[in-house]
């Protein structure tokens, strides 16, 4: 694996975390917190994530009904990366985990901007505080300038679009579990992950069903 002159992670850093991204999709959900995800001109550590099995039966992962053009990269080997496109408006990213061909990917729910504070806050100009820049899966996308372009990529080699390990590691008790946000399926699975008392940490919204009148 190439790595770009100022990188401070080793081929071996990148091999732990390519086998981890490889394995089962719950503990590489709780290894990305504290990972540090690179992407025009700004870097943001992951503090929240939100795991999905599609090939699991997981009824709220996009490949629960299997492959389609939208969803192919789930399909594929980990450690890459899979972009959507949501409510007309917003991107979010996932980064895809487990065995090729059984999709699994973990959506970065939010995360703390660790540098290029001034890019983020120009392509966040409404956000008052910094601890909101990446607080959301859109917000961080839109603060590291992450759209379709990104969909597919290699996250583990020198691309425009890099995840590296956690600059320090992440103590196992700090790392608190509950359900996931926004689903219809499965929606009190205790699959999202994060960093206990994290001010970045998004706000749990429990699903609420609509009422069809």
């Amino acid at each position: 694996m190439a790595l770009s002159s100022g990188d401070r992670s080793t081929a071996a850093d990148l091999a732990a975390l390519a086998d981890l991204l490889a394995g089962p999709l719950l503990p590489a959900a709780r290894g990305l917190l504290g990972c540090e995800l690179h992407a025009g001109g700004v870097t943001v550590r992951i503090t929240e994530v939100e795991a999905y099995a599609g090939s699991g039966g997981d009824p709220a992962s996009h490949a629960h009904r299997g492959p389609t053009p939208r969803n192919t990269v789930m399909f594929g080997p980990a450690g890459y990366a899979y972009v959507y496109f949501t409510y007309g408006m917003h991107w979010c990213m996932n980064v895809v985990t487990g065995v090729e061909g059984e999709a699994s990917a973990v959506l970065l729910r939010a995360g703390e901007v660790v540098d290029g504070l001034p890019t983020a806050r120009e392509r966040r100009p409404a956000i008052r505080r910094d601890v909101d820049l990446a607080r959301g899966p859109a917000r961080l996308c839109s603060a590291l300038g992450i759209d379709r372009e990104a969909y597919g990529a290699h996250l583990l080699g020198d691309g425009p679009v890099r995840l590296r390990p956690p600059a320090r590691p992440v103590p196992p008790e700090t790392v608190v579990a509950g359900p996931r946000v926004g689903v219809t399926g499965a929606h009190d699975l205790p699959w999202r992950f994060w960093l206990d008392g994290d001010p970045t940490v998004s706000a749990y919204r429990r699903h609420v069903p609509r009422i069809r009148r």
